[in-house]
């Protein structure tokens, strides 16, 4: 997969259409005519056996070897069993990319011993290099270059939104409905069920080569969930991504997963994904244009509080109702604007309050004075304008008077006209300057808080957290794996509670003073050490799995006794309950007897905190409200791991328990970051035990003496996939410079950016000028976050760390790489602190990161040198690099082979330019 020949299906000079004829139900005949439609500019052939001499006018031939030249782009429209013999013909002819608008219900079905359809696709497809797109594709469209390589039912309109969909069908809506609205587009694509080409590969591209202001997402499913991801934060952090995903419901829900453990609606998974990416989430089509008309036309809000101007209480109070639901604020006016308010006698309803209600006598003049004054307020990040027409004030007058005075309002501004006669006018006005119009106020509302959200992901997309409050260590580590591997050599796929409760210690989460036992006699003297009442469990394989809700025999009545007073009930207890579950549940075999002190007293309220597993996205960190009401609760918070603390907050705070804290909390701002500490270490030990599947800690207790796990569930399973990939700790090492100076040599991490601004502050201009090609005095926030968020799948950076004698560290260099998404070539840049020069810092960086693309299976690693640096042209001569003087940038360019390729995919895509 990757980016590489999708040139030439964006940018074709030549298209070959296979199949087409004139026949009227023809789908390669209407590619031909989209294709003269939209005025294409190169050349355009015909294939079909029939060996016409021409199809709508373009020159036709029998076969594809007939063909003057190897086309650019293939479009594909013939039967579906005869896809692998085309796209064997079309690689061996030399073509690089082809559109397969082919499909059929047969297409996963086996031919004998050859495999299915699809499978000999994508064989045929590897064999030469060409890149497949489909099939089931409805084409491709790029109205800027005069290019509808599709069965669109209509021509589009060039723009700056791209749309990316997975539904052909849905594609032909989407044309539609922007026609409707005069949206263009830089591209529409749909991929349907593509064998090789996946809408990752496609987001890459856009990316990188593409000036698209925004971009426009339909998901049915997702194949490989860490390159989606990777690819999705990418894009994100350069332009606006809105997403629409269908399959929302169990009953829509058509990929055939198993369910995840722990949560009821995998679509919270969703979210948390697009909520991670920086991307805003719409749940239909109508949303995905209001959120895109708010997103594009607005500045960035500072705050989400907002303003409601309205000539009528009652539209105000629909647009206030939508607003709290929503999560949003109204803005509370201050002192000075109420002044005003009052002395001008504006508010018909609740002088100087907000909402504004101007009454059905308002002028065009007086709203505009109205919403002078409540733009100007400090406390006010946006105001919506809410507008029925009245004889007084038709809709049109009123919004021209508005456009007019635009300049005088210092905030953003939304605006509906209701109606659906007078207001049209109205909205049109608005539309044409610029500004926001919806239907209705709810809708409105709706675009808000849509602006709202996606200042909040992009801001947990850029920020740089503080630093971690948990590190685990190789003893740590070592430690746990033991305890997983025991339990494998013995067939089990869970841990004990007392193996568990090892793990939990392990990583500082607390759990309650518990004594173990196997028998009635033991019990009896583990008793004696416990104070007062206590409780004791039997422990089995059923309940030493994580959530199995309502599930014999995993019931609270079924194997937990509480308020036992002495050793000789806790003895009878133990009796009583193995005699109770071997009776019901002869082939289950007991693991052990836990005995714990009651918990009371403490006004402690009950958590869950976890781990699972979803099919897609892979470990996912589970947070809510905890208890035997859990699976009722719909309190469930859930969040891609890795976090940090900045991260963990976000999802604590989404939750009706974070609310309950600030509400009855002593110390609030305390028991909120033991929280979102606890999140982190359930995140550390996801990252560190890939073979944990799942972890429950329910009930999990928070009072003013902490957090304590009184029962927790773990099991196993194979090694974990992140959809975002951890930290590498395995990659750290420590040497020891020429000076002597004892050195760390790691992966950088998000919290490690006051570390870059110092070093950065430290380094001469000449050095900056090397690494930059240009002086670069200052990093901005933004800076800052794309050189310490990285992703570790596409991106790579070491940086030499040392601890000085009071206990701070400081960065002495750093090595990055760019990897292509292909993982054919990657680009490095290296810089050492002046200070550090002559001490083997830069050889021993660069060294480690050519040992790492090696072991990553990068083919090729490349840079350029400016020609004055010539300690790093030096330096690229002792690593072995071939340098080449490059005339046309004047730098000098190295290039270091690593790896051989291993197969023709790879030697094609090596041997191919960079797009």
């Amino acid at each position: 997969m990757g980016t590489r020949f999708l040139r030439h299906f964006f940018e074709p000079r030549t298209i070959a259409v296979i199949g087409a004829s004139e026949k009227p139900q023809s789908i390669g005949g209407l590619v031909i005519r989209n294709l003269q439609e939209a005025g294409f500019p190169g050349t355009i052939w015909a294939v079909n056996l029939k060996g016409y001499a021409s199809v709508f006018g373009q020159p036709c031939v029998a076969r594809i070897r007939e063909l003057p030249e190897p086309p650019d782009l293939a479009v594909i429209c013939t039967p579906a069993h005869s896809l692998p013999k085309v796209i064997t013909r079309l690689g061996r002819l030399g073509v690089k990319a082809t559109l397969v608008l082919s499909g059929g219900s047969r297409l996963d079905e086996a031919d004998d011993d050859k495999g299915s359809i699809r499978e000999r696709m994508l064989v045929a497809a590897r064999e030469s290099g060409i890149r497949v797109l489909g099939p089931e594709c409805m084409g491709l469209i790029v109205p800027g270059r005069k290019l509808n390589a599709s069965y669109a039912s209509q021509p589009v309109k060039a723009g700056r939104v791209a749309y990316l969909g997975q539904s052909g069908m849905l594609g032909n809506a989407m044309i539609d409905w922007a026609a409707g609205r005069g949206i263009g587009f830089s591209h529409l694509i749909t991929v349907g069920d593509s064998v090789d080409v996946m809408l990752p590969d496609l987001l890459d591209y856009i990316n990188q080569y593409s000036p698209t202001q925004a971009i426009l997402l339909h998901l049915e499913r997702i194949q490989d969930s860490q390159h989606f991801m990777t690819a999705l934060r990418d894009a994100s952090r350069n332009r606006l991504v809105l997403a629409i995903k269908s399959g929302r419901t169990p009953e829509s829900d058509l990929s055939n997963m198993p369910p995840t453990p722990g949560i009821a609606n995998r679509d919270v998974v969703f979210d948390a994904a697009f909520s991670r990416a920086g991307v805003v989430r719409v749940n239909d089509s109508d949303e995905l244009f209001d959120a895109l008309m708010t997103l594009s036309q607005m500045k960035p809000l500072k705050g989400d509080r907002l303003a409601i101007v309205s000539n009528g209480l009652g539209p105000a109070m629909l647009a206030i109702d939508k607003l709290i639901s929503a999560g949003g604020k109204l803005a509370h006016f201050g002192d000075e604007t109420r002044r005003l308010l009052k002395k001008g006698d504006f508010d018909m309803s609740r002088p100087g309050e907000n909402p504004v209600d101007l009454g059905g006598n308002a002028t065009p003049e007086k709203l505009v004075e109205v919403l002078e004054i409540v733009a100007a307020d400090p406390g006010v990040d946006a105001v919506l304008v809410v507008h029925a027409p009245t004889r007084l004030a038709p809709s049109k007058a009123t919004a021209q008077a508005v456009i007019a005075n635009r300049k005088r309002f210092r905030r953003n501004l939304l605006t509906s006209w209701m109606g659906l006669e007078a207001a049209l006018d109205a909205r049109h006005e608005c539309s044409i300057a610029g500004i926001p119009t919806y239907v209705s106020p709810e809708k409105a509302v709706k675009a808000f808080m849509h602006m709202v959200d996606y200042q909040r992901v992009q801001a947990l997309l850029q920020e740089t957290p503080p630093t971690l409050p948990f590190a685990t260590t190789p003893d740590i580590r070592a430690r746990c794996r033991t305890l997983i591997e025991a339990a494998r050599e013995e067939g089990r796929e869970t841990l004990s509670h007392s193996e568990t409760a090892q793990v939990l210690e392990a990583y500082g989460i607390s759990v309650a003073p518990s004594h173990y036992v196997q028998t009635p006699e033991e019990a009896f003297a583990a008793a004696g050490d416990i104070d007062g009442p206590m409780a004791v469990k039997v422990v089995h394989e059923s309940n030493c799995r994580p959530f199995r809700y309502r599930r014999q025999p995993h019931r609270l009545s079924a194997g937990l006794l509480q308020d036992i007073h002495s050793p000789e009930q806790a003895a009878e207890g133990v009796t009583r309950l193995g005699d109770k579950l071997r009776e019901r549940f002869p082939p289950v075999r007991i693991r052990e007897y836990c005995l714990q002190p009651m918990q009371r007293g403490k006004h402690s309220m009950q958590l869950c905190a976890g781990i699972t597993r979803d099919p897609i996205f892979g470990p996912i960190i589970v947070f809510g409200i905890g208890g035997y009401k859990v699976n009722v609760l719909a309190d469930r918070q859930v969040a891609l791991p890795p976090l940090n603390m900045t991260l963990s907050a976000d999802v604590v705070g989404r939750t009706h328990a974070a609310r309950l804290i600030r509400e009855h909390s002593s110390d609030p701002e305390r028991d909120l970051e033991r929280l979102c500490q606890l999140l982190v270490q359930l995140s550390q030990m996801a990252s560190d035990l890939l073979e944990l599947r799942g972890l429950e800690l329910n009930p999990l207790l928070l009072n003013r003496d902490g957090m304590l796990a009184v029962d927790f569930a773990m099991d196993l399973g194979t090694p974990a996939r992140f959809s975002i990939m951890p930290y590498p700790e395995e990659l750290r090492e420590w040497t020891t410079l020429k000076n002597g100076m004892a050195v760390e040599v790691r992966p950088i991490r998000a919290e490690d950016a006051p570390l870059i601004t110092n070093f950065h502050g430290q380094l001469s201009e000449e050095s900056i000028r090397f690494r930059y090609f240009h002086n670069k005095s200052d990093l901005t926030q933004r800076d800052l976050s794309i050189l310490s968020h990285i992703n570790y799948d596409r991106q790579m950076a070491f940086i030499a760390e040392h601890l000085r004698d009071d206990g701070s560290k400081e960065m002495l260099g750093v090595v990055r790489v760019w990897n292509d998404p292909d993982n054919i070539r990657t680009e490095f840049a290296v810089i050492v602190r002046d200070d550090m020069a002559g001490q083997g810092l830069g050889s021993l960086l660069m060294k480690k990161m050519i040992a790492y693309c090696k072991s990553v299976g990068t083919l090729e690693m490349i840079g350029k040198v400016m020609v004055d640096n010539h300690p790093m042209r030096a330096l690229m001569k002792h690593l072995g690099f071939r340098c080449r003087y490059n005339m046309e940038e004047q730098v000098v360019d190295a290039v270091l082979r690593l790896n051989e390729p291993e197969n023709e995919w790879q030697r094609h895509r090596l041997e191919s330019l960079p797009d």
